[in-house]
């Protein structure tokens, strides 16, 4: 096994694979920028390395700075968490070129997914089910104008190279595409560097639900269940749940297998998650895949009780998946809060400053990811998460009445919190009988104006 790992990330999901390493017995190194000097997975790791100033494209996307710090300490492999460098295909061939393993898929995987057009036509190529829309990056208005002409309105316009919720425009009429083009072109080229789009139908109101896969090197992949993620504001995600109040076991059965073939396409190896939208007919159809570990992650290690984290490290390592697909028995029920520093009642303002108390609730079934301590101070460089709330019980409505109190019990002062929002989302009749969609939190915001 490995004997030293960095993590080129910060905050919980750095704690999270810390944690993971010291129950492999690897030691941890920890990058850190100038603002992030007293954060907790700078002080818990058994190295820490400072590699720039705050801003993320000197510290950490300073992808020259992060390889140093590896050769430098003697780290055999790095871990780039979620965000950053994760799905950077140049990040993971540098590693390769410079003798140190990245842990998560082939660079060649990452270039072939990462285009979200190029990764559509792979998945239609396989038999994969995928929303109708442009085969590639649209070339003209021209092209555009015929593809959804072709579709039908309303039509999605998606950065290619898109993640996050960015670069995506809805459009609802012709007189419309060319301005939401432009837009979406722009913001592609200001967060990707890529401002190639394509075109997709918009499918109204459906699920947005995730397979996680875990694949080795020697051709073994297994799929581990669902997640469904449809509570989205701005396509953000704010809370998710494993197994979706959708998915039918046939169904589960289905979308499962068309990941499996679809990571089998690309030669996929490591953790990776291909999202599907689910309509009302309960079709589903390929939207992308996201090579790299999941925020929402936990509620799967909960419900199937496998660590998803230590398996990415065993495969990079080249030892085989330790269990089977018939091993993989989903238990109970898990639901995931993202708890952070913003403001709902003023369009989720972000909320920087010093936590001045902090409780975290407790107890069985209660799981707290997070990288916050009371006295921390939550800068406006980084992104708001405090922590996660993961809660599992033995079925939905018992998880459900968990969240509840769970977050009530949840206390943080000196910064405002999206808390009471949460509870107030929990506490939905929608969401209580599982009656939501993708569309929802949108509906259910303007009727509070």
């Amino acid at each position: 096994m490995f004997k030293k790992i960095l993590i080129a990330n910060r905050g919980e999901i750095a704690v999270r694979i810390i944690r993971a390493c010291r129950e492999l017995g690897i030691r941890s190194v920890a990058v850190y920028s100038t603002a992030d000097r007293k954060s907790l997975h700078a002080q818990i790791a058994d190295e820490a390395v400072c590699i720039g100033p705050p801003a993320t494209k000197d510290s950490y996307l300073n992808i020259s700075a992060v390889i140093q710090a590896a050769l430098n300490t003697g780290a055999e492999a790095i871990h780039p968490g979620f965000g950053f460098l994760s799905e950077n295909a140049d990040f993971a061939r540098l590693c390769e070129k410079s003798g140190i393993v990245f842990i998560g898929p082939s660079y060649k995987s990452i270039e072939m997914l990462g285009d979200k057009a190029a990764a559509k036509e792979t998945m239609a190529d396989a038999g994969v089910p995928v929303i109708p829309g442009s085969k590639g990056a649209v070339k003209s208005i021209d092209e555009a104008k015929e593809i959804a002409r072709r579709c039908g309105y309303p039509v999605l316009v998606k950065a290619s190279a898109g993640g996050g919720g960015r670069g995506i425009r809805r459009v609802d009429s012709e007189n419309e595409l060319e301005a939401q083009i432009i837009m979406a072109q722009q913001e592609a080229k200001n967060f990707f560097g890529d401002d190639t789009v394509y075109i997709e139908k918009f499918l109204v109101n459906p699920h947005h639900v995730e397979i996680q896969i875990m694949a080795d090197k020697q051709g073994n992949v297994i799929y581990l269940g669902e997640r469904d993620c449809s509570m989205q504001r701005r396509n953000q995600k704010i809370l998710e749940e494993c197994p979706s109040p959708i998915v039918s076991p046939e169904l589960r059965k289905r979308m499962g297998e068309a990941a499996v073939t679809s990571a089998r396409q690309c030669g996929y190896y490591n953790a990776g998650t291909i999202e599907f939208l689910v309509d009302e007919n309960r079709d589903f159809y390929f939207m992308e895949m996201n090579t790299r570990i999941q925020v929402e992650h936990p509620i799967t290690e909960e419900v199937t009780g496998f660590d998803l984290v230590k398996a990415q490290i065993e495969v990079a390592y080249g030892k085989p998946l330790s269990v089977k697909q018939e091993d993989i028995q989903l238990r109970g029920h898990a639901i995931e809060c993202r708890i952070n520093a913003e403001n709902p009642s003023q369009n989720f303002r972000p909320s920087p400053g010093t936590i001045d108390a902090l409780y975290v609730p407790g107890g069985p079934g209660i799981r707290i990811d997070g990288a916050v301590y009371q006295g921390y101070t939550i800068t406006p460089y980084y992104d708001s998460m405090i922590s996660k709330l993961i809660v599992h019980a033995s079925d939905r409505n018992e998880a459900i009445m968990k969240m509840r109190w769970a977050l009530s019990e949840f206390i943080v002062s000196g910064v405002d919190t999206n808390i009471d929002f949460q509870l107030e989302i929990i506490k939905r009749p929608e969401f209580i009988s599982g009656n939501y969609d993708n569309g929802f939190l949108t509906r259910y915001m303007e009727s509070k104006k």
